[in-house]
């Protein structure tokens, strides 16, 4: 789904690509584990998460690295980066090479690892606030920050 949501999300429909964007040329992309990181990387950074919707489990930091005042209710996706959780294998599995037996941390490519840098500073500066929620995504930071117009649209 990560891999979706982002070429869906990145690359716009116009009328002369239309619905090209859901194609893609050759089965390379299976085997780029990079590519699928990155792709989850991306999902990390630009989704509608809401931690008043249910748990947050796509945090990608843990409380000590964001010097959060309270627990975080899960911590599935930082474990799952650093490979404290081994991913499901099937015959197609995405985030896992087929050669790998056990979990490793995920890796990423140079542009991934900024965002990460940058997303971990701007979870730091949060935390950092009184009235911080202590599972907050990166939806809900942004929130904080920005605030919303009178339409009650995130302001860029």
């Amino acid at each position: 789904m990560c891999v979706y949501f982002s070429v869906r999300d990145i690359i716009p429909a116009t009328w002369v690509n239309d619905r090209d964007q859901f194609l893609y040329p050759d089965k390379m992309w299976e085997k780029d584990i990079i590519f699928q990181n990155n792709c989850l990387a991306y999902t990390l950074f630009k989704n509608n998460i809401q931690s008043s919707l249910g748990i947050n489990h796509w945090i990608p930091f843990t409380e000590q690295e964001v010097n959060a005042k309270e627990k975080f209710q899960n911590n599935f996706m930082s474990d799952f980066i650093k490979g404290k959780i081994e991913p499901y294998k099937s015959e197609t599995s995405l985030f896992v090479e087929q050669t790998s037996s056990i979990a490793t941390p995920l890796q990423f490519s140079k542009e991934a690892e900024n965002t990460f840098s940058a997303g971990l500073e701007l979870w730091k500066y949060y935390h950092k606030k009184e009235d911080a929620k202590k599972d907050a995504s990166y939806y809900e930071i942004r929130e904080y920050f920005q605030g919303r117009n009178e339409k009650g649209r995130l302001k860029i």
